[in-house]
């Protein structure tokens, strides 16, 4: 199994700036990928950023050009740097590790967008 460890939500007023980590229980380099997941209330999960193990990544269109994953090996973190934030981010994100061993989510940490 894969324990992930999520931190850096809060509350941020709109344009601003946030930085999401993401530690993995083992070896991020033996991870296939890694993902990050969001849920607003009353909306279906949607599949935010995600870093494969060889370094490509892939964006959601509502957050391209806005929102960069990264990984730093040396701390085995996953990060997502959000910036120009809007209301619409606001939800709870989720850090994925899809590994050989299953499929693994963190507890979430909530983003809120406001004035």
């Amino acid at each position: 199994q894969v324990q992930l460890v999520e931190s850096g939500g809060g509350l941020v007023q709109p344009g601003g700036s946030l930085r999401l980590s993401c530690t993995p229980s083992k070896s991020i380099l033996s991870i296939y990928s890694m993902a990050w997941y969001r849920q607003a209330p009353g909306k279906q999960r949607e599949a935010v950023a995600a870093l494969a193990n060889g370094g490509s990544t892939n964006y959601a269109d509502t957050v391209k050009g806005r929102f960069t994953i990264s990984r730093d090996n040396a701390k085995n973190t996953v990060y997502l740097q959000m910036n120009s934030l809007k209301p619409e981010d606001t939800a709870v994100y989720y850090c994925n590790a899809n590994d050989r061993s299953g499929n693994y989510r963190g507890q979430g940490t909530q983003v809120t967008v406001a004035s």
